[in-house]
């Protein structure tokens, strides 16, 4: 048994709880005909449940629900009439939702060719540049620095890529990063399922991430689960990061200090 709205997020029919709260108090969520109308209320894990959403909540990839998840988690994080940079946009689900949030204009960048989905790619309000390698990208190849940062990236260690992707976005602009670990810790650490199951391994991947992103002069600001799990069930985090204005780096007894308040947003027992 759980509560309607932790059914509804674990089964990917909300991208989160205020989501899930949301359409509960809309009434879309029903169980064998019946309008279920309390957050709170106790489901049976096997109990069939139906959501009647709309389509214009509906994004061009399950991504999409992940970043609505992760800015309706930090509402800090401003989009309205920013420039952004979509690192890794493949399809193009971060860039669907930052559009619909009000960005002024998207800049989609991948490595790979032609995976932009024709309704962003003919959109004038997005710039397209496919074909880049974000540990390799510099401002001048984009037009210029964004003032939000958001990336789902694949296959290599956000450590890589944090410092390019800091200097590509503007002195106290944020960046909302998707941090995957089973790309974190190491393939000779990685089952053969390729799920990372371990919290403690979890825990050590963000937490590498994290201090990361302070040396290459950002500062943390907020961390959260990942509404929808990533490959495979893999469960995945949000690290919401901000560039300093100022160029001082802290030192590394309060650089190991910021990570280990940020790992206990999440971890607070460790």
């Amino acid at each position: 048994m759980a509560r309607l709205d932790q059914i509804l997020v674990s089964r990917g029919l909300a991208r989160s709880r205020t989501h899930a709260a949301r359409l509960i108090a809309d009434g879309k969520v029903t169980s064998a005909g019946d309008i279920l109308a309390k957050a709170s209320l106790q489901i049976a894990d096997d109990r069939e449940l139906s959501v009647a959403e709309d389509a214009t909540d509906t994004y061009v990839s399950r991504a999409g629900h992940k970043l609505a998840g992760a800015l309706d988690a930090f509402p800090a994080v401003g989009v309205g009439g920013k420039r952004c940079l979509d690192a890794g946009a493949s399809t193009g689900g971060f860039t669907d939702v930052l559009l619909r949030r009000g960005a002024r204009h998207v800049v989609a960048v991948d490595v790979g060719h032609g995976q932009l989905v024709p309704q962003l790619r003919d959109d004038p309000r997005v710039s397209v540049h496919e074909g880049l390698n974000v540990r390799y990208m510099d401002p001048d190849q984009i037009g210029g620095t964004a003032e939000l940062t958001v990336a789902d990236l694949s296959f290599i260690s956000l450590t890589l890529v944090v410092a390019p992707l800091a200097a590509c976005t503007s002195p106290g602009g944020d960046l909302v990063l998707m941090v995957k670990p089973q790309f974190e810790i190491g393939k000779e650490r990685l089952g053969r399922t390729g799920v990372v199951t371990s919290e403690r391994e979890r825990r050590m991947a963000v937490g590498k991430v994290a201090g990361a992103a302070v040396d290459a002069g950002l500062e943390l600001c907020g961390l959260a689960t990942s509404p929808l799990p990533g490959q495979d069930g893999n469960v995945e985090y949000f690290l919401w990061i901000k560039r300093r204005i100022a160029e001082d780096l802290p030192k590394i007894e309060e650089r190991d200090a910021a990570v280990a308040v940020l790992l206990g947003k999440i971890w607070p027992n460790h």
